[in-house]
């Protein structure tokens, strides 16, 4: 599990992508869903070390590579 204090440093979720870790929200809440079926979670933000589309994923399930 990561936690604040491993932002900015090379992570790996548990599909094995690995990146940078750019940011953990305990509150999000996924903008897909429609409003009356969202919940807050927390997830991990993590961006490609090359550059690409960041990603998010459980943080329980992501540690630092």
């Amino acid at each position: 599990m990561v936690s604040r204090a491993d932002i900015g440093h090379r992570v790996q979720d548990a599909q094995g992508r690995t990146g940078i870790l750019r940011d953990i929200d305990p509150t999000w809440e996924d903008p897909s869903h429609l409003p009356y079926d969202r919940r807050q979670q927390m997830v991990a933000f993590i961006s490609p070390e090359q550059g690409g589309r960041e990603w998010h994923a459980d943080p329980t399930t992501v540690k630092r590579a």
